[in-house]
């Protein structure tokens, strides 16, 4: 199996020498073998690797379980371990998501997060042949287009990667046998309470049985033939894109004759500009994207509401998708913003101006030691900045230190009245805070040599009444 483990690796440019790993670690047989077959190759391709383990709350003590297993297996490999506990019904609930889509976000921004504060260089997850195939069947049942049938990528965006996609069940299940690895059972999963369950229990095994017993097999086969076709469009997609949509201050504006093209072409161009503007197009349905080419055949003025607070609005047949107002105004209590909108902006927040610049990092960059002016690494920025007030339980690695404090101790610390603390501005890369104005700024954040681009904040204070 290592032997296929290496090969696979290296046939789809998955790692190199001296890469930098962060290994989503649940504790179960898949994600377990994942870890072993990496720490087999470890040495050999000095590899660093880290097992970032999230508890969702779901399941009470099992769940306690898998993540005391995750951590004392991961010290058994010699693996540096982290972990993040959160209720994930309850995030899932306060921001209007499902608990799928909650757990993804939280585990995939933990993931980032370990990622940038080790400077590694890959997220590696455990999705095998048989979750390809689930994901298919799913997407199909919901109605999917040419991309959800490819499935799921070997790499996305050169940083995820899957190197076990390749791997049925059964031979995971056996490689943990075989290695004596005793992987964590998620019973829930033999429940047919939800529709994956189904699919894995009764479809899959239904279709073996009665049409193709090589099922899995075959369907990973078609997804890998039409990822390489839905390539191609995408490249003719990128290519329209840049003639007919460009950015202009908070929004991106997709131009009439835009919906000229065939069908195929604009649908895909408005998804990539709803990703552009809020870095994300998780929730955004066929049903949504057809709105938004509805719209374009309105009046002027016309608007909808997209997920995720976006907004699309007619302006003389143009489309402009923005984050919705409420987000990116001047508002009281938090203003979210898009890392790809930021050079050049200027934003008040109560009795602040920020000012956003990217710069490229040049040797003779002067960083500035001044309170009011602050650097980051715009690298490691993934998703939105949020400038906003301070929070219960709020935390930041504080630059030059280990670990995290809270910063109700560092106010403590720094003798700063109470009725002060609530006026600080606190500004938020994903879901990190980076500075606490004129306070403190973040270790995951700093710039060092290896960093491209840098954005460079500079705050200065309103004359008028706070709102």
């Amino acid at each position: 199996m290592k032997e296929r483990f290496v090969n696979y690796i290296e046939k789809n440019e998955l790692i190199r020498k001296g890469d930098g790993i962060v290994v989503g670690l649940s504790g179960g047989p898949d994600s377990t073998c994942l870890l072993h077959l990496l720490c087999s190759i470890k040495d050999e391709m000095n590899l660093k690797i880290a097992a970032v383990h999230v508890n969702h709350m779901f399941r009470g003590d099992d769940a306690d379980g898998d993540q005391r297993f995750s951590e004392e297996i991961s010290k058994a490999f010699d693996v540096e371990f982290f972990y993040k506990k959160i209720d994930v019904s309850r995030y899932g609930r306060e921001n209007g998501l499902s608990s799928e889509t909650a757990g993804r976000e939280i585990r995939y921004n933990y993931f980032n997060e370990i990622m940038n504060k080790l400077k590694f260089s890959k997220i590696a997850t455990a999705h095998n042949a048989n979750d390809q195939v689930e994901t298919i069947l799913m997407r199909i049942m919901r109605g999917t287009g040419l991309e959800g049938l490819g499935g799921i990528p070997v790499k996305r965006e050169n940083r995820y990667i899957r190197p076990i996609l390749f791997m049925k069940r059964e031979e995971i299940e056996q490689y943990c046998k075989v290695h004596k690895l005793n992987p964590r059972i998620d019973e829930t999963n033999l429940e047919r309470l939800y529709s994956r369950n189904k699919v894995r229990l009764d479809m899959i095994p239904y279709m073996k049985e009665n049409f193709n017993e090589d099922i899995i097999e075959t369907i990973n086969r078609m997804s890998l033939l039409l990822q390489e076709d839905n390539k191609f469009i995408l490249e003719e997609v990128d290519s329209r894109y840049k003639e007919s949509c460009f950015r202009e201050n908070d929004k991106v504006v997709i131009c009439k004759k835009a919906f000229e093209y065939n069908s195929s072409i604009i649908k895909r161009i408005i998804r990539k500009a709803i990703k552009e503007v809020n870095g994300d197009k998780y929730d955004v349905e066929l049903k949504h994207i057809m709105e938004v080419v509805e719209l374009s055949k309105l009046e002027t003025g016309k608007k909808i509401d997209l997920p995720r607070g976006v907004s699309a609005e007619n302006v003389y047949g143009d489309i402009c998708i923005r984050l919705k107002k409420s987000t990116i105004g001047s508002d009281c209590d938090e203003i979210i913003l898009n890392k790809n909108e930021l050079h050049g902006r200027e934003i008040i927040f109560r009795s602040y101006i920020f000012n956003f610049e990217v710069i490229n990092n040049e040797k003779n960059i002067s960083l500035d030691k001044n309170n009011e002016i602050k650097y980051f690494n715009y690298d490691s920025i993934n998703g939105n900045i949020i400038i906003r007030q301070r929070k219960n339980g709020d935390k930041i690695n504080p630059l030059g230190m280990k670990g995290s404090k809270k910063l109700k101790d560092i106010f403590i610390d720094m003798k700063i009245p109470k009725e002060n603390r609530e006026l600080i501005p606190i500004i938020q890369f994903d879901e990190n805070i980076a500075w606490v104005f004129s306070i403190k700024i973040s270790e995951l954040y700093k710039v060092t040599e290896k960093t491209k681009k840098v954005l460079k904040i500079s705050v200065r204070r309103k004359e008028n009444k706070l709102c």
